[in-house]
């Protein structure tokens, strides 16, 4: 008898498997949607999935008449140019502070320590001193993201580079290596493909605190509508604008999985990837 702790299923037995949550999350609202609709059929709390439907079709296609553009498009752009930014920025200083922390003792000695204090730093808690330091503007925002997600990076590239073989450093050095070849052609390959894995596992965090920095501070993004209809109790805007959010990290995940496998194959088949 096959134990089922090595049953693989096949790849459509596991999109059918990974749908089926979906599928019970549906009807549970659902039900639970017609029952408060059949008391009272002007409950905001949970509204029909062909309201929510309507609503969010206005919101892609009808211009604002405050503003003169289509507020999902407009509230979009905004917080993927405030997220991509500061995942870049975030990613790139991850690379080169994990880098040398990893790859120097010295310089990990002087900094690590550092990074793990910062680490530790709700970086909500300090969202007013950076209103108060830059203002409400764009850069706050920004900021917000690479205080909550470059720690992460820095500490997991670091953890990383530590646990490689110590024979690859030896062999490089032994064929002749400087100290800067052995960082950027034996380190640099490999802590490039952990980063992409990291940057997508700090996605979820880089969207908090986006969020909320745009719930308090801003006058465009997806976190700012969702904050400004709440009052009105407009569950047939956030409830779409929770899932929009949800698909576009769900994209930018797929995509970096993919350039990750399409750029670094061999990392993929090392770590024997089942994704």
């Amino acid at each position: 008898m096959k134990r089922l702790i090595n049953y693989t299923p096949s790849r459509g037995s596991r999109w059918l498997l990974g749908l089926v949550p979906f599928a019970l999350v549906a009807m549970v609202y659902l039900a639970l949607s017609n029952a408060r609709l059949a008391e009272n059929p002007d409950d905001r709390l949970l509204p029909s999935p062909a309201t929510m439907a309507d609503t969010f079709s206005q919101l892609a296609t009808e211009a604002s008449v405050r503003t003169g553009t289509i507020p999902l498009w407009d509230d979009t752009f905004a917080s993927l140019e405030r997220l991509g930014l500061g995942i870049a920025i975030s990613a790139l200083i991850g690379l080169i502070v994990g880098l040398f922390t990893g790859g120097l003792p010295l310089v990990r000695a002087k900094l690590s320590p550092l990074v793990t204090v910062v680490s530790l730093i709700p970086p909500m808690a300090i969202l007013p001193i950076l209103f108060i330091a830059f203002g409400t503007g764009e850069m706050a925002k920004v900021a917000l993201i690479v205080i909550g997600v470059a720690p992460f990076l820095i500490r997991d590239l670091q953890n990383y580079a530590l646990r490689l073989p110590d024979e690859q450093l030896i062999k490089a050095q032994t064929l002749g290596a400087s100290s800067w070849q052995a960082l950027t052609r034996v380190l640099l390959p490999q802590l490039t493909t952990r980063l992409i894995d990291s940057t997508r596992l700090a996605l979820g965090s880089a969207w908090l605190f986006l969020i909320a920095a745009e719930a308090i501070a801003a006058q465009d993004g997806l976190g700012y509508r969702i904050f400004l209809v709440r009052r009105y109790l407009s569950m047939d805007v956030i409830l779409p604008y929770v899932a929009w959010i949800t698909l576009l990290a769900f994209v930018i995940d797929r995509v970096l999985a993919l350039i990750s496998r399409r750029s670094f194959p061999w990392y993929h088949a090392e770590a024997g990837d089942r994704e």
